[in-house]
Parts: C-alpha cells; sequence; structure tokens
C-alpha cells in the first residue's frame, strides 16, 4: 500500500478537500485504484451533532455514517462508496483506547498519548486503507489521508506525531506529503509573498515530516522566481512546487494537476513509475469545458435558513451543478432566506421580505432541502405553495417533502392546524410524526440513516421513469421524522400520491402530484450519490422540467443511465447557446463553478 498524505498550512480553508480529491482522480486516471481517509482533529465521534454554521453539511455514507463534507468531494470525485471509518476523529480515537483500556488489553500500563494514540491512529490507517471501495475485490493501491486543520493546531499534535511515524514505519516509497499553503499577493506591493508558506514549513519539518511537494494557493500562477525561493527555502525541488490557482470550478483542479506534472512527482515520490500510464482525463477535460461554455441561464431558489453558510448544502450544490451541465444549462442560484417569506417579515423588513419573494418568483424552479428545527418552516410552506398553486417545478428534499406534504394538508385538505410534531408536538392534524425506533433522548446517530430501498408503488409515475423505469432504487437517508401513514389515504383521496415506499409499505418515501408539471418530495437525499458523470434523477428531473426539457428528457433513454454531459468520444458534442446576455466571470477563490444570487456574491 502507498500513502499520499495531504496537509495544509497558513490558514484554514484552502482547499484540502479538493486537492486531495484531485490527486485522487488524476491516481485513477494513471490506471491506479485509490481510496480516500479523512482526518478531523475535533472530539466529535463523527459530525452528526454539528452545526452546519459552523462545520459546513453533514455528508450521509451508505453504512450511515455521518462524515466530513470533504468524504463528499472524495466519492463524487473518485465515483467510490466510503465507509464510517474512512472518517477519523480525535473523538473516535480515544473513544476506541479508552475502550481497550477498559477491558484490560493494555495490561495495567499507563495509557498515554505516545505511544497508545498514535499507535491507534496508525493501526486505524492501515486497517481502513485495505478496505476496497471502488466496487472491486482486494486492496486499493494507493491511500489519500488528508490531515484536517491547519499545521501548528494543538487538537492535530497526536495525529501529526503518528503520521510522522508512519512516515518512517513503512518507509521511503511508500509515502509521499503534499503540503496545501497560501501564497498571498499584497495589494500594495502586489509581489507573491512566500514567507508564511516558509513558515509553515518549517513548523511542518519541526515536526517531523518532510513534504515531497508544495501546492501552492494563490490568485495567479507563481513567478518563477518564486517558485526558485520556496525551493530553497523549503528544501523542495522546483518542479515539486506546483499553483492551484483560482480557477472557475473544481474540475479544473486535476488538470491544473496533470499540466504542472503532479502524478510524475508523486508516482516518483511512491516509487511506482513503472507501474502507472499517463493520465487518461479526456472525458474530465470535456465535461469541464462544456461547464465553462454554457450561456443560456436556468434559475433554481434555494429556500433555506442556513443560506449565510452555502457549505452547508454543498452536496445540493453539486447534485444541481451535476444536472445543469447534464441539460446544457449555466446553473443560477437563487438564495431565498424561508424567515424572509413570512408576514412577520413583511412588517419588521418590508425589503428584505419583497426581495426574498422576487427572488423566489423570478426562478424557474424551486428546491426545499433538507434540515431540522421550526425557524424558517412557515416561509419553506408558503415556497411550496406558491410552486404548487403556479405550476412551477418543485423538489422537496426530507424535510421539504415533509414541508410539502403539511403545505398540502393546510390548503387542499383544509387542516388549518395541520403539522409536524417536530414543530408542534400538540397539534391535532400530526400529518409528519416522530418514527418509533428513534431516540429521543440522544441525539447522535440515532435517526434513520444511510442506504435504504424505496420500491415504486406506481410504475406510471414521474420519478419512477427518472430512475430509468426501475422496481427501486437505493439512496441514503437522514431523518427521525416521517409522514404519517394514517393519513395517506385522505391525501391520496386528494390527488397526492404516494408513490415510492419502504419495503414494509408503511413509510413514504417518494411524493408526487400527478397533475402538476414537476412536483416531487424525496424522504431520502439524493444529492449525496450525485456523480459529475451520473446527475441525481430527481436533480435532473427538477432542472429538466426548469427549462421545459423534461418530456424529452424521459422519452430520450438517458433517463436513469450515467449521463454524457455533452461528451462523446471524449468530445463535447454541443454547441453552447448564445444570447448575448450572460456571462460567466469567476471571482477570487470562486472553485465551484455554480453562479448565486441573493447575497452579492459569486460561489
Amino acid at each position: 500500500m502507498k500513502y499520499v498524505l495531504v496537509t495544509g498550512g497558513v490558514v484554514s480553508g484552502l482547499g484540502k478537500g479538493v486537492t486531495a480529491s484531485s490527486i485522487g482522480l488524476l491516481l485513477k486516471a494513471c490506471g491506479l485504484r485509490v481510496t480516500s481517509i479523512k482526518i478531523d482533529p475535533y472530539l466529535n465521534t463523527d459530525a452528526g451533532t454539528m452545526s452546519p454554521f459552523e462545520h459546513g453539511e453533514v455528508f450521509v455514507l451508505d453504512d450511515g455514517g455521518e462524515v466530513d463534507l470533504d468524504l463528499g468531494n472524495y466519492e463524487r470525485f473518485l465515483d467510490i462508496k466510503l465507509t464510517r471509518d474512512n472518517n477519523i476523529t480525535t473523538g473516535k480515537i480515544y473513544q476506541y483506547v479508552i475502550d481497550k483500556e477498559r477491558r484490560g488489553d493494555y495490561l495495567g500500563k499507563t495509557v498515554q498519548v505516545v505511544p497508545h494514540i498514535t499507535d491507534a491512529i496508525q493501526e486505524w490507517i492501515e486497517r481502513v486503507a485495505m478496505i476496497p471501495v471502488d466496487g472491486k475485490e482486494g486492496p486499493a493501491d494507493v491511500c489519500v489521508i488528508e490531515l484536517g486543520g491547519t499545521i501548528g493546531d494543538i487538537e492535530s499534535m497526536p495525529f501529526i506525531e503518528a503520521l510522522g511515524q508512519f512516515s518512517y514505519r513503512v518507509g521511503p516509497g511508500n509515502f509521499c506529503l503534499v503540503h496545501v499553503s497560501l501564497v498571498p499577493v499584497l495589494n500594495v506591493v502586489g509581489e507573491q509573498k512566500t514567507k508564511p508558506t516558509q513558515h509553515s514549513v518549517r513548523g511542518l519539518r519541526g515536526l517531523g515530516l518532510t513534504p515531497n511537494i508544495l501546492a501552492c494557493r494563490s490568485t495567479k500562477a507563481l513567478d518563477d522566481n518564486v517558485k526558485g525561493k520556496l525551493s530553497q527555502f523549503c528544501h523542495v525541488p522546483a518542479e515539486n512546487i506546483v499553483t492551484l490557482y483560482d480557477v472557475p470550478n473544481i474540475w479544473h483542479v486535476p488538470l491544473l494537476l496533470r499540466d504542472q506534472k503532479a502524478h510524475e512527482a508523486i508516482l516518483k515520490a511512491l516509487n511506482h513509475q513503472g507501474v502507472a500510464r499517463e493520465p487518461d482525463l479526456i472525458e474530465w477535460t470535456a465535461r469541464t469545458k462544456v461547464c465553462d461554455m454554457l450561456h443560456d441561464l436556468v434559475k433554481i431558489a434555494m429556500v433555506g435558513k442556513y443560506i449565510e453558510l452555502k457549505d452547508s448544502y454543498l452536496s445540493v450544490l453539486k447534485a444541481l451543478l451535476h444536472a445543469s451541465v447534464g441539460c446544457r444549462k449555466k446553473l443560477v442560484v437563487e438564495w431565498v432566506e424561508a424567515g424572509h417569506l413570512e408576514d412577520i417579515t413583511a412588517k419588521e423588513d418590508p425589503d428584505a421580505y419583497k426581495a426574498a419573494w422576487n427572488r423566489l418568483k423570478g426562478s424557474d424552479g424551486v428546491l426545499v432541502p433538507g434540515g431540522f428545527g421550526d425557524r424558517g418552516v412557515q416561509g419553506k410552506i408558503l415556497a411550496a405553495k406558491y410552486a404548487r398553486e403556479n405550476k412551477v417545478p418543485f423538489l422537496g428534499i426530507c424535510l421539504g417533502m415533509q414541508i410539502a406534504v403539511i403545505e398540502y394538508a393546510r390548503s387542499v385538505l383544509g387542516l388549518e392546524n395541520a403539522n409536524s410534531t417536530e414543530f408542534d408536538p400538540e397539534t391535532s392534524n400530526p400529518c409528519v410524526i416522530f418514527m418509533p425506533e428513534g431516540s429521543k433522548t440522544h441525539m447522535g446517530g440515532t435517526m434513520r440513516l444511510g442506504s435504504r430501498r424505496t420500491y415504486f408503488k406506481v410504475p406510471d409515475c414521474k420519478s419512477a421513469k427518472l430512475y430509468g423505469n426501475a422496481s427501486f432504487v437505493d439512496e441514503r437517508h437522514r431523518h427521525r421524522y416521517e409522514v404519517n401513514p394514517d393519513m395517506i389515504s385522505k391525501f391520496e383521496a386528494a390527488g397526492l400520491s404516494f408513490v415510492g415506499r419502504d419495503e414494509s409499505g408503511s413509510r413514504m418515501e417518494i411524493v408526487e402530484l400527478p397533475s402538476h408539471p414537476y412536483f416531487i418530495g424525496a424522504q431520502f437525499h439524493p444529492e449525496f450519490k450525485s456523480r459529475p458523470g451520473n446527475p441525481s434523477a430527481l436533480f435532473s428531473g427538477l432542472i429538466a422540467a426548469s427549462c421545459g426539457q423534461l418530456d424529452s428528457l424521459l422519452k430520450s433513454g438517458h433517463v436513469g443511465k450515467p449521463m454524457a454531459n455533452g461528451i462523446s468520444n471524449g468530445k463535447a458534442t454541443f454547441k453552447a447557446q448564445q444570447n448575448g446576455n450572460h456571462h460567466f466571470k469567476a471571482s477570487n477563490g470562486s472553485l465551484n463553478g455554480v453562479h448565486c444570487n441573493g447575497n452579492g456574491v459569486h460561489h
């Protein structure tokens, strides 16, 4: 097994996750099998109880693991299925060691950070690296490890020590360290400054790790003299210093690494030059070019409560992007703060109220993503009502599906006080209820989590067609409330169709409004399995319906199959529509290729 470690220096948020994912993709393109591990130095055992405001979205895996959002990047880039053990946290390691100590496994020894914690970290890495994640038998060739945080953080010290020991244990030729650092440009001087990276590398070397490759984040490519300076003071060959400068979307990052021969430096450090081939990124390159050339816009209103931090909806954004590129449309996300749609905002802040409704009404489609808590619920209900009554394409995910059901109960069934027991435990018309198997005393890991099967009970529905006329589909879940099965007959008599259910037939998974052009709610999270080359079926349906392409999509034969995204034999097969009015301009640091309105920024 070969190991590539990605660390970060100077500041957080440099894009270590994207860099690690891109390295993995590049090595995979060279013909190697790749797996990934993310190390998070926080004490939480997993990301399940962490606020999206603090840590971004919680990514859910097939096995129900609630993990860091970077594992989502790994899965999307590498098209693999990771396990909960591919996310190591300080909490998991300490819990593992304490459990061993309680069992007496240490035979009375004093349990210490060194060697017991550091040994546990190394054992965990070696064990998990051997788990196949690409559907093939046997271990991968390379494991890409990302260490979260920044070099010098107190909480990451045990991991740095463990990884230093680990690099010595596995030996030269089996370990490559890529250090991601910042090379800022001071506006006053206009010069690329190397001192922060020098200090970061010096700190890393002082902790027992020596970088093989420097990946420098900057607004533009590094000047040759800057590379020379970094090489001299950081003891890294100039050819092993690559620039990750600002690009229109993150799909460019693997291409940046390839163009700067990063794969050659990594393979040389891993003594793998004779095994790997030149990277084959023809399809990836074509898809990236397609994304950059799109001009014809599709606007989707994202109605949520975490819109201040876009990473809260990272997988949803990615799924929208995958689907929009598949439909040859440039995605514009109109961020709508759910609370701003409510009547109370009309009184307290009329401008915010008017702006929110203008963004909602100016969109081609509406998406209400998952979430928890009652803040903004009334605004989400109003958004669902607007989409239903005005025949605007609508997709509700998890809570978004429950919101659509509540709205239908109130507006169509006439049950004015219909609600979820999450928001009103005493409601006389509980159309969404707490699941019997849930825990009301413990938060972490007690929801209905991971991959579950949904069976289509109505074969001739839109969602079944979008999934390629499948009889069932496996998607990932994360919820503790469900639609009340005792009210289903009332809803269906009034025209709402629960087309997808679990194996028991009593848990509602997909709801549709047959009389509507596209009004679908899913209890699961389809965004977690969306891939650049194979967009999520329900997201593809939303985008296609929003730009008038749903009928042609359903008839095309591409539904439920990996979409080519305009790629045939590695070449783009579409002609971009020019309307003369819109163009895409990436702001500094823009990595996603998604234009977002509502807060004055490009994302």
